[in-house]
């Protein structure tokens, strides 16, 4: 059984993992358009309509099913923020981060192990050193979540160290938080003043912007919000710490691929889309995956411009590839994260 051709057919080669760390040019922002920020408007039916709709407009089986699962391994950023981390727990996380899949499933579908990689390893500032140890020599970046997180409302001076402290320990991606009482309030220059201040504490690592999108009110401040954070130079927009009580919902996707979509438009960047919280199942990975094809096109299905930001999802893929191979499903405690 060989699923190689499928797991390419949604983009690019999940080969070549040892430049994972991201490698596209960065996203140098642009001055801010209060203007254009201010004329948002989101059709909250319509986005609602299209996220219901989009998972029975492509259906997935089979073969080529695997493929997509194997191609969703290799962009999930694997994630521990718990307050009981400890370093065994991430260099755990480390080694699965590695060896996503289990070698004979990977051998049943005829991908040779060394194609399948997590795409990084996202941990709290203090576990960074423990993680660039533990992936030493593997090509898989370390991102540091920062700036506060999750609420991110610390001091901006100590944000800003936050940053650059993360940054000189080793991550090469920076996760941060925005200030979301900018957002309600209507305060799109605060906002850009910050996120260009995190991107220019980053450096070389590449900034991922968390909107927090289930504490912003509505999809017109989802879309300004994401808007003024390209603006501002993200590289990234991600959707949620996982910590809100609404996370990554398809209707919040949708809005934001379009956001990046007219950007990609007016500018000819390419910024990237993480989906965090809330994704548990390979249904789940599946949706977002048919979203950003159908919303981005093929160029975002690459690690380099689509994220998931999890932990649990990946058992349940790796329980779902495994049925795929056997015809029988398997106990989650088979799948440990390390």
């Amino acid at each position: 059984m060989v699923v190689r051709d499928q797991a390419t057919s949604v983009g690019n080669s999940p080969g070549g993992h040892e430049a994972t760390a991201i490698a596209l040019p960065r996203n140098p922002g642009t001055p801010l358009d209060l203007k254009a920020v201010r004329d948002v408007r989101v059709n909250r039916f319509a986005a609602d309509h299209r996220a219901r709709t989009l998972t029975t407009r492509r259906s997935v089986k089979r073969d080529s099913q695997a493929g997509w699962l194997l191609r969703a391994v290799t962009m999930i950023d694997l994630t521990t923020l718990a307050g009981d981390d400890t370093a065994g727990r991430v260099r755990r996380l480390c080694g699965k981060a590695r060896h996503p899949v289990r070698a004979d499933i990977l051998a049943a579908l005829g991908v040779p192990a060394a194609e399948v990689r997590a795409a990084a390893v996202c941990v709290y500032h203090a576990l960074v050193p423990t993680a660039c140890d533990a992936l030493r020599d593997s090509g898989i970046p370390v991102a540091a979540v920062s700036t506060g997180f999750p609420a991110g409302l610390s001091p901006f001076a100590t944000r800003i160290a936050e940053i650059r402290e993360s940054v000189a320990a080793g991550a090469e991606e920076v996760d941060v938080v925005i200030t979301r009482g900018s957002v309600l309030g209507g305060g799109w220059e605060r906002l850009y003043d910050e996120v260009a201040g995190f991107r220019e504490a980053c450096g070389d690592a590449h900034i991922k912007v968390i909107l927090a999108t289930g504490e912003l009110g509505t999809l017109a401040n989802v879309k300004r919000a994401a808007t003024v954070a390209m603006m501002a130079g993200a590289d990234f927009v991600k959707t949620s710490t996982g910590k809100e009580s609404v996370n990554a919902t398809l209707p919040v996707g949708i809005v934001l691929a379009r956001a990046i979509r007219e950007y990609h438009r007016a500018t000819g960047v390419r910024v990237g889309l993480k989906a965090a919280g809330g994704l548990k199942t390979a249904r789940d990975a599946l949706a977002w995956l048919i979203l950003v094809k159908e919303e981005l096109g093929d160029a975002w299905i690459d690690p380099h411009l689509f994220r998931i930001g999890a932990s649990s999802l990946l058992a349940d893929i790796e329980r779902q590839l495994e049925h795929h191979v056997t015809g029988r499903y398997s106990a989650f405690h088979r799948h440990p994260l390390g």
